[in-house]
C-alpha cells in the first residue's frame, strides 16, 4: 500500500501506436476496437477522409474529496473504462471557409455544429451546446500558447467526430473527458505536445468558459490517471500521487438516473456553493483580524485562510480548524444586506463584471457561509485520512472499514452541509448500505449523477442483483430505464488509464 508520486514534471501526454497498449486484451480490446472501426468508418462517411489522429480520455469517479478542489484542497479520484474518443483531420482548401466542425456519432441526440477558427471566438454561455465542449478544448489549446509567448494562428479547419461513453450529467465527468479528449486531438492535429502537467492545467481553466467555475480535479485525473491505482491531486501546483487501494475492496458505481446539468443550473447549483465558499473566506479573514479591502483583493478561497483559522485555534488551546468557523460565522444564512455591511463593498463588486458569478448573485437570496466552511475543512481532512488509512499497514478489512466510513461522513456532509443532495441520490445510497456497502455517497456535483460505494470483491455480483432489486426494478417498469440497458448504468470498476493520442488502430 506504498505511495508514491507517479507524474514527473515534464511527463508528456503519451502517444500509442496501438489499442493494445490502451486497452489491453480482452473485452475492453474487442468493444474499443469496434467504437474505433465505427468512428473511422463514420467519420469517412462525413468528412470524404479518414482521420489523421484519435485521442481519448477517461471518465472518472471521486472516491472522497468533493467540492473542494475549487478551494485548493486535494481530491482523491480514479479514473473509470468510460471514455471519450475523438477522431480529428485537418480539413482541405476545398472545404470551403475554414472552420472546426463538430459531429457526433450519435448524431439524433447530439446535432452537428460548427465553429470558426478564430481562437478569441466567445463560447455562447446561453446556447448550452455539446460542441461548446469541444470548442473550450480547441481555445484552451490556443490560449496555453499564447501563455509561452508562442504566437501561432489557425492554418487549416478541423473536423471533428466524437463517441463518448461516459453518461452525462451522471458526476462521471463526461464534460472534461470531452474537452480533454478535444484538446489532445487539436494538440496532436498542429502537431503540438505539452506535459500532462501542462495540459491538465489549461483544460481546467478553458472548460470555465461554458460558465462552470470547475475547481481541476476531473481534468487532472483524466491526464494524468494511472491503471490500478487512485490518485491523490493536489493543486497549486498541480501534482499527482498514486494510492495504492486495499485489494479485498471493488468500487461500485450506480446511477441515479437524475441527471445534473453544472452549465444550465450553475447559478443555483455549482457556482452559487464557489460564491458561498469564497464569501466565507472574505468574512472570516476580515473576522480574523484582515481589512475588508485587502481580504477582497487577496482572499479567493477558503484554503486561503487555513493560516488564520489555525493560529484562532491554538490561541484557544485548540488543533480545530473548525473553531474559528463555529465562534466566527452564525448558522443561520447570511443576507445581501449583512454581508455588504460587515464588508463595506456590495457584492457585485467583490466579483469580475461579466462573470458567471454576478449570474449567482442576482438569483441568490441568502448564503449559508457557516454550513459551506465546514463541509470544505472537514471534507479536506477525510481527504488525507483516506490516504493515510491505505497506507497505514492496517489490515485489509479493517482498512476497508475505516474508508467506508469516511465515505459515509463524506456523504452526511455533502447531503447536510453542502446540500448538493437530492432525493433519489439519497434512497440510493441506502439501498448501497442496505444491501452490504461499506461505505456509499454521492459522487461529481451532486444534484442528481451517481453513488459511488465500496464494497467486499467477492460480493460484487450479489451486491449489483440487490441493487437491481432495490432500486432499479421499479425504474425499469416505469419505462424510465431498459433492462438491457442496466450495465450502463451500475457496474464494478477497478482505477483505468488516462489520456493519450493514438495514431493507429
Amino acid at each position: 500500500m506504498e505511495q508514491q508520486c507517479v507524474i514527473a514534471e515534464d511527463e508528456r501526454v503519451p502517444v500509442r501506436v496501438s489499442l493494445e497498449s490502451v486497452y489491453g486484451h480482452g473485452s475492453l480490446l474487442d468493444e474499443a476496437r469496434f467504437r474505433y472501426a465505427r468512428l473511422r468508418a463514420r467519420f469517412a462517411e462525413i468528412y470524404g477522409s479518414d482521420p489523421d489522429f484519435y485521442a481519448r480520455a477517461p471518465g472518472r469517479v471521486n472516491l472522497i474529496g468533493e467540492h473542494i478542489d475549487y478551494e485548493g484542497y486535494s481530491v482523491l479520484p480514479m479514473a473509470i473504462r468510460q471514455d471519450t474518443i475523438v477522431a480529428i483531420g485537418r480539413s482541405s482548401e476545398s472545404d470551403g471557409s475554414p472552420a472546426l466542425r463538430v459531429a457526433s456519432i450519435d448524431s439524433e441526440k447530439f446535432k452537428p455544429c460548427s465553429f470558426s477558427v478564430d481562437p478569441s471566438q466567445e463560447v455562447d454561455r446561453l446556447n448550452h451546446t455539446w460542441g461548446n465542449y469541444v470548442l473550450c478544448g480547441y481555445k484552451g489549446v490556443f490560449e496555453h500558447l499564447e501563455s509561452k509567448k508562442i504566437h501561432r494562428k489557425p492554418d487549416t479547419g478541423l473536423n471533428v467526430l466524437v463517441d463518448g461513453t461516459v453518461p452525462m450529467g451522471s458526476g462521471l465527468s463526461s464534460s472534461a473527458a470531452l474537452v480533454c479528449s478535444s484538446a489532445l486531438s487539436i494538440m496532436a492535429a498542429l502537431d503540438l505536445s505539452f506535459t500532462k502537467k501542462e495540459v491538465s492545467e489549461f483544460a481546467c481553466t478553458c472548460e470555465r468558459h461554458v460558465g462552470t467555475q470547475s475547481g481541476g480535479m476531473d481534468q487532472a485525473i483524466s491526464i494524468m490517471a494511472q491503471q490500478g491505482v487512485a490518485m491523490l491531486i493536489d493543486f497549486n501546483p498541480i501534482k499527482a500521487t498514486s494510492v495504492v487501494l486495499p485489494a479485498g475492496g471493488t468500487f461500485v458505481v450506480a446511477n441515479s438516473l437524475t441527471e445534473s446539468n453544472k452549465a444550465v443550473t450553475a447559478a443555483t447549483n455549482y457556482n452559487n456553493r464557489v460564491v458561498e465558499c469564497r464569501l466565507a473566506a472574505i468574512v472570516l479573514a476580515v473576522k480574523l483580524g484582515t481589512a475588508a479591502d485587502e481580504a477582497i483583493k487577496s482572499v479567493s478561497t477558503l484554503s486561503d485562510v487555513e493560516g488564520l483559522c489555525e493560529a484562532y485555534a491554538t490561541s484557544r488551546d485548540s488543533s480545530d480548524l473548525l473553531l474559528a468557523i463555529e465562534d466566527l460565522l452564525h448558522e443561520h444564512p447570511y443576507t445581501t444586506e449583512e454581508l455588504e455591511e460587515l464588508l463595506k463593498h456590495p457584492l457585485t463588486s467583490i466579483f469580475p463584471k461579466g462573470s458567471s458569478f454576478q449570474a449567482v448573485l442576482s438569483v441568490a437570496k441568502q448564503f449559508k457561509l457557516h454550513q459551506r466552511a465546514t463541509h470544505v475543512y472537514s471534507e479536506a481532512k477525510r481527504v488525507y485520512a483516506f490516504r493515510d488509512t491505505v497506507s497505514s499497514g492496517a489490515g485489509e478489512e479493517e482498512a476497508l472499514k475505516r474508508l467506508g466510513k469516511l465515505m459515509n461522513d463524506s456523504h452526511t456532509s455533502c447531503s447536510k452541509l453542502y446540500e448538493c443532495s437530492c432525493p433519489e441520490l439519497e434512497e440510493l445510497v441506502q439501498v448501497c448500505r442496505s444491501a452490504g456497502a461499506l461505505g456509499a455517497r454521492l459522487t461529481g456535483a451532486g444534484w442528481g449523477g451517481c453513488v459511488v460505494a465500496l464494497v467486499h470483491e467477492a460480493s460484487v455480483p450479489a451486491f449489483i442483483l440487490s441493487l437491481k432489486e432495490g432500486f432499479y426494478n421499479s425504474r425499469i417498469q416505469k419505462g424510465i430505464v431498459k433492462p438491457e440497458s442496466l450495465g450502463l448504468y451500475v457496474f464494478a470498476s477497478k482505477p483505468s488509464s488516462g489520456a493519450a493520442v493514438i495514431t493507429t488502430i
